[in-house]
């Protein structure tokens, strides 16, 4: 079992930028892919961005390419997610999540795709 734990949120103007931090410790950390998730208030969990396990591969939801930057240090069991040209839609509390297998693909979009979540760390943009 993995555990996760997320921190770097917190309140910045539209247009600034925030790095999160998802520390992982548990299961070891280099053997499967990573990602990122949001939840709006009212809204449902949304797809942001997954990586495989070696760093090589990444995909995106459209909302978020080309702004936000998702990479892993697994020397230091640790997944980044650097978020650029922030907009207040990008408002939201922010989940890193471990999937069952190494790669990314069409399937790392999908909730069910992962078996453990972090707790969250709130982002909220200011416009």
């Amino acid at each position: 079992q993995v555990q996760l734990l997320e921190s770097g949120g917190g309140l910045v103007q539209a247009g600034g930028s925030l790095r999160l931090s998802c520390a992982a410790s548990g299961r070891t950390f280099s053997t499967y892919a990573m990602g990122w998730f949001r939840q709006a208030p009212g809204k449902e969990r949304e797809f942001v961005a997954a990586i495989s396990w070696t760093g090589a591969s990444s995909v995106y939801a459209d909302s978020v390419k080309g702004r936000f930057t998702i990479s892993r240090d697994n020397a230091k069991n640790t997944v980044y997610l650097q978020m650029n040209s922030l907009k207040s839609e990008d408002t939201a509390n922010y989940y890193c999540a471990a999937q069952s297998r190494p790669g990314v693909g069409s399937n790392s979009r999908r909730i069910s795709e992962y078996n453990a979540w972090g707790q969250g760390t709130q982002v909220t943009v200011s416009s």
